[in-house]
């Protein structure tokens, strides 16, 4: 019976040596398994980083373009916003103007036309003497007094009686 214990004590030791290679194939098989996926692992993570940079830009274009397209949009409104601004002042001007000038009306003060009138005035009179007679001495005082009268008319523009009865009568 030596023989079966010798026989079983082989097939024990080679399933043992069996157990034991699978065991190690196994132990192999696992750690090139590591091995790749920390190789496979490291290339995955950099195609991950080229994907989020990739990411990144084409996400910064679209803000930069979006933000382009906002201060076009914010310069046209205040383009508009001062244009209106203008016609405003314009009008707010034009009515100041005609106030102003129906209150100096009111005070008896002559509006640029009427003194345009009376300079030309002035000097047709002044022209008329000349021919006249060489009367030159009379219209360079009258000169000095239209000069003089200028500078009066704005101490008597408070009384416009006065002003009515001196030009009044010509």
């Amino acid at each position: 019976m030596e023989k079966p214990s010798q026989s079983s004590e082989d097939a024990s030791s080679a399933a043992s040596d069996r157990i034991k290679d699978s065991a190690q194939q196994i132990w192999l098989a696992g750690l090139g398994a590591f091995a790749k996926m920390q190789q496979e692992g490291s290339k995955a993570f950099e195609a991950l980083v080229k994907d989020g940079v990739s990411v990144q830009k084409r996400t910064q274009q679209a803000a930069e373009e979006t933000l382009a397209q906002a201060q076009a949009r914010m310069a046209g409104f205040a383009s508009e916003f001062s244009n209106r601004a203008a016609g405003g002042w314009g009008k707010l001007e034009n009515i100041f103007e005609d106030r102003v000038a129906r209150a100096l009306e009111k005070l008896g003060m002559p509006s640029a036309q009427e003194v345009a009138a009376l300079q030309a005035r002035v000097e047709a009179l002044e022209a008329e003497l000349r021919r006249q007679g060489g009367a030159a001495k009379p219209a360079r005082a009258a000169a000095r007094k239209t000069t003089t009268t200028r500078k009066a008319s704005a101490d008597t523009a408070s009384k416009p009686s006065q002003r009515h009865k001196s030009t009044g009568g010509a």
